[in-house]
Order: C-alpha cells, then structure tokens, then sequence
C-alpha cells in the first residue's frame, strides 16, 4: 500500500504547523505591547502637556538649573559662616562686670572691674578704683582662661561673671514655676467624705 506522505514530508508538516503556532502567539504577544506602548505613548504625551503648554521635559530642566542655582549659593553662604566665624573668633565675646566701693568713705559703687574675653578666653581686666583723691585703673592680661597676676575678689567675680556670659539662666524660671506650683488650689475631696483625722499616740 502506497502512502500519500513520507515520514519526512510529515516530520516537515508537523513542524511548520508548531512554527506556525508559535508564530500567531508572537503576533498575538507583539499586538498586545503595541497596544501598551501606545497606551504608555498616549499618557506620556498629555503628561508632558504642562498646563501652559510648556513640556514637563523643560520644566524638569529649569528644576535642575535652578538645584545647581542653590547649591552653588549654599556654598557661597558655607564659605561666608566660615569667613565670619573665623573673624569672629578673636573678638570679645564675653563680658562680665561688677560695681563696688573700694573704700569704705566711698559711696554709689563708682569702682569696677571689668572683664572682657574671646571664645578661647583670651582677654583683659580693667579694674577702676576710684577714692577721694582720684580714679586709678590697672589691666590684667588673661590667656586661655588664666590671670597673669592673681585676681582680688570683684575681679574674680567679674570674671566668673564673663566665663557664664550668654549662658542660660533658669534660676528665675524655675523660682516663678515653683511659685505658680504653689497657688495651684488643692485637690477637691468628694463629697461626703470626711477629712483624715490625726492618729492619737
């Protein structure tokens, strides 16, 4: 009995018609990200529409230009707290005075003593006596926080003064919160309780 087909012809049959299905899932595959990529077109293109016509890719740019723009002041602005800092630092920061009578025939506290310090508390002390028979004053150099010559007692207190400059004092604050602790009322009993009564011994 003769056959219509050799194996051969049939082997080639079967394998162009599975080329054939794998060829309409790939046009199948290929329509539907057709469809996405348009899809994807279609949004892109009204995002990229600003409101006055301007593209989002121009505004994006000017975004950026204007990053640089602050960065490059933020450096500026860095580079100008150093500088200033840096003239700062020498300049008195610190100041402390305390007035008294050197003498006892003396009256108003017209002495001082006055003590001036940068932030490495370098600096001076400038105590004025003033007596009946004139005003004398006397310098006293400090370096690193330390008198060349030693310090008497409204000296050392103008500089403890100066070494607090700027410092914050809660002393007040807390003297006003304790004194509004005190004038909160008591706490109300309920009613129909009787108040504690003292133990006997």
């Amino acid at each position: 009995m003769n056959q219509i087909f050799s194996n051969t012809e049939i082997y080639l049959l079967i394998a162009i018609a599975v080329l054939l299905v794998f060829v309409i899932v790939l046009a199948v595959l290929v329509a539907g990200l057709n469809r996405k990529v348009h899809t994807l077109d279609a949004r892109l293109g009204r995002f990229m529409k600003g409101p006055d016509g301007a593209s989002l890719e121009d505004a994006i740019i000017k975004m950026f230009e204007e990053h640089d723009l602050l960065m490059k002041d933020m450096q500026q602005d860095r580079k100008d707290i150093d500088d200033l800092y840096e003239k700062i630092r020498p300049m008195i920061q610190k100041v402390g005075v305390v007035k008294y009578d050197a003498f006892q025939q003396m009256g108003g506290n017209l002495s001082s003593a006055i003590v001036m310090l940068n932030e490495e508390n370098n600096g001076f002390i400038i105590n004025t006596v003033q007596s009946a028979d004139g005003c004398y004053s006397y310098v006293k150099e400090i370096s690193e926080g330390h008198p060349d010559i030693e310090l008497g007692k409204e000296e050392q207190e103008a500089y403890d003064k100066a070494m607090q400059f700027g410092k914050t004092d809660t002393s007040y604050v807390d003297a006003v919160h304790a004194k509004d602790e005190s004038r909160k009322p008591a706490p109300k009993r309920p009613a129909g309780k009787p108040a504690p009564q003292a133990r006997k011994r």
